[in-house]
């Protein structure tokens, strides 16, 4: 109904049409060599750009200026904006997937962990966090920060809380540790994602706890694999 009486959104759908058009008909402002970057990965980023910095901005004016259809406008925003998070997500596993991953340590990826001090490790998390595209990411660890040391939001928005424990490999998380993480993570935060990141095992019981409580327990092998390049599936 609204896309066939209303003159504001009629003109919404031929300017997106129109944006579409140019983004796979025009070069890019800095075309990336040929050889590294395909002609889809190039559309895919000229249109996210153009949804970031045009058509959203157009949302936000027509929305102002626009009383009568103003719901319908914001809810084809919101729908805008899903496209543009998703365009980015899809964009960054094609970089770690083709790309050329000289984020991923060749040997030793556990010992550089065991050998830095818990400040490092935290902000060695936080680094890991970033690139699975997590924003807003905050290392609050210290003293006061009430049993969580790093806060994020995921790359589609849910509220993410992470416990970074830098231990030797021979000690365990046991289940009271995971339970008091439970507590700060759900009551105090409020999280919708909650990770325990450990350099090493848990206990059985601990494991249990968590997957009862919905917390993600990140223990030393899953560790590994996350440093070197696998994204965590909770992030995704």
């Amino acid at each position: 109904m609204l896309l066939r009486d209303s003159e504001v959104a009629r003109q919404v759908r031929v300017y997106l049409l129109d944006m579409e058009y140019l983004a796979r008909t025009q070069p890019v402002e800095k075309p990336a060599p040929t050889d590294v970057t395909s002609l889809d990965d190039r559309i895919d980023q000229r249109i996210t750009h153009i949804l970031g910095k045009t058509v959203v901005p157009m949302f936000n004016a027509l929305i102002e200026t626009s009383g009568e259809h103003s719901r319908e406008l914001i809810a084809l925003r919101a729908g805008v904006q899903r496209i543009e998070r998703r365009l980015h997500q899809h964009h960054a596993r094609l970089q770690r997937l083709e790309g050329v991953r000289d984020d991923r340590p060749a040997v030793g990826v556990m010992a550089a962990m065991d050998g830095m001090n818990g400040r490092t490790f935290e902000h060695h998390i936080a680094k890991l966090l970033r690139r699975d595209g997590c924003t807003n990411v905050v290392v609050q660890g210290g003293h006061g920060d009430r049993g969580v040391d790093i806060i994020a939001l995921t790359a589609n928005g849910r509220r993410l809380v992470a416990q970074c424990k830098r231990f030797a490999p021979y000690l365990s998380i046991t289940s009271p540790d995971v339970q008091k993480f439970i507590g700060s993570a759900k009551v105090l935060y409020g999280a919708d994602v909650a990770l325990y990141v450990a350099t090493c095992p848990f206990t059985p019981e601990a494991l249990n706890i968590a997957a009862e409580a919905g917390i993600t327990a990140v223990h030393r092998g899953v560790l590994e694999e996350w440093s070197a390049g696998e994204p965590l599936r909770i992030l995704e």
